[in-house]
């Protein structure tokens, strides 16, 4: 818990928060993230800090400032001191602390991955040290099918399994499932919010969480400031810099904040891999995310395949140059159509290797084994990875790639739960004239 409001951040907020204590106050008169952006950089250049504007020489600081903002405005501004000790008077009653980039409690994460673009304050509710830990950020549509919701959950449930932090927006439908799953499986969660801070805070239902350090909300905008749709927008950049890695859930297409933040990461910011949800029904939006360069989700069930997703290596520099964000080892034919099977089942299978490990290559269809025919033709019991290279005596990373060469050119069909391999049909003959 941050107990106190710095000197820094004081003078911070009175240069660009609206405070709103029961009412609003006009917008058109604080600092934009942009001039105060420019006033930092000038109080940096000359060896001091916001501080200093409400010292005994912030006259004349207000006056040298006077080529970057008016000094008329200025003054107007870090005179609204009666209206700030207000402020934080009602927020230390909410459990309510605050920040700035001028204070050392503010996330490392953000002031390395955003810089300037880092939001100037930041409003809190719980354990501040949750945000410096990473983890997978977990975000989707508001408005789902129950299916997804619980699929969702189960989600979170193996973050937290997984000792790793889930981040999300705090929004109704996949957001706030990806949280609670992680919450009730006693994980840690950081939900960044675009409005009502001072709601969630009060909320039944979370104060547990909040109590019991599993929790920290976070806000760049007043804990009061209701709903606004360019808010939404702008807070998915901190829930990407405070992650490892990003799953979408769902995602509408060409529209909605979840498809906004998405597209921003994959061709423009690259903070963290960007994977999308790869079984259930192939939403339009997931498709064309794949094409613009996000990535299946592997779908891990254990917690070694978990950190081994959120570690995945990433190519920034294909994504940069307008390629797919591959992993360094998956072939460049990979597309949105090698996600699904028919909408439903997920038939590529992400090979999770380094760059500098080799991969075993996969034998092509005129040199596969006998024994490997012998296999398909007795494949009617679904058998596991396991249990195919157990039989063909190969790597199981050469078996994936294998496997999902057969399911592709329809040889194999794939089951989930657990995830297992079987011939279509009893007709082996002309399943073999559709090999590889």
């Amino acid at each position: 818990m941050i107990n106190s409001v710095s000197p820094n951040t004081q003078a911070v907020l009175l240069l660009t928060a609206p405070l709103i204590v029961g009412r609003s106050g006009h917008s058109s008169e604080f600092l934009t993230h942009g001039e105060y952006n420019r006033l930092a950089r000038i109080l940096h250049e000359n060896q001091q800090e916001p501080a200093d504007l409400l010292g005994p020489d912030a006259g004349n600081l207000v006056k040298k400032l006077q080529d970057v903002i008016e000094g008329e405005r200025l003054t107007r501004l870090l005179g609204r001191g009666f209206l700030l000790s207000q402020a934080i008077e009602r927020w230390q009653a909410r459990s309510i602390w605050v920040v700035s980039r001028a204070d050392s409690e503010y996330p490392k994460r953000l002031k390395e991955r955003l810089k300037e673009a880092a939001p100037s304050v930041l409003y809190g509710c719980g354990d501040a040290d949750i945000f410096n830990t990473g983890g997978l950020a977990i975000v989707g549509s508001r408005q789902v099918v129950d299916v997804l919701v619980e699929y969702t959950e189960s989600i979170g449930r193996l973050t937290a399994q997984s000792h790793r932090t889930v981040v999300s927006g705090g929004a109704r439908g996949i957001d706030r499932a990806a949280m609670f799953g992680a919450l009730q499986t006693g994980g840690r969660v950081v939900g960044v919010l675009a409005d009502s801070l001072e709601r969630m805070a009060l909320a039944r239902e979370l104060r547990e969480y909040l109590i019991n350090e599993q929790l920290v909300l976070i806000s760049p905008y007043d804990p009061a400031a209701g709903f606004d749709v360019g808010h939404a927008m702008e807070r998915n950049k901190i829930i990407y810099a405070l992650a490892d890695a990003a799953l979408i859930v769902s995602s509408d297409f060409e529209k909605g904040g979840t498809w906004a933040g998405a597209v921003e990461q994959l061709k423009k910011l690259h903070l963290v891999p960007i994977y999308v949800r790869s079984n259930g029904n192939a939403e339009k939006g997931l498709r064309a995310l794949i094409e613009k360069g996000a990535l299946p989700w592997t779908n891990p069930s254990t917690q070694d395949a978990f950190e081994e997703a959120l570690n995945i290596p990433v190519d920034i520099a294909r994504v940069a140059s307008g390629q797919k964000q591959l992993p360094l080892s998956i072939a460049d034919k990979a597309t949105s159509a090698d996600v699904y099977d028919a909408g439903v089942r997920p038939i590529l299978s992400v090979s999770l290797h380094s760059p500098s490990s080799a991969m075993p290559p996969v034998a092509s269809s005129n040199e596969l084994p006998e024994k490997l025919k012998e296999l398909l033709t007795e494949m009617k019991i679904p058998k596991t990875e396991d249990e195919v290279a157990a039989a063909l005596q190969i790597p199981k990373s050469q078996v994936k790639e294998l496997l999902s060469r057969l399911v592709k050119d329809r040889v194999l069909r794939r089951k989930i739960k657990p995830v297992r391999y079987f011939t279509p049909s009893n007709k082996q003959e002309s399943l073999f004239d559709n090999l590889p």
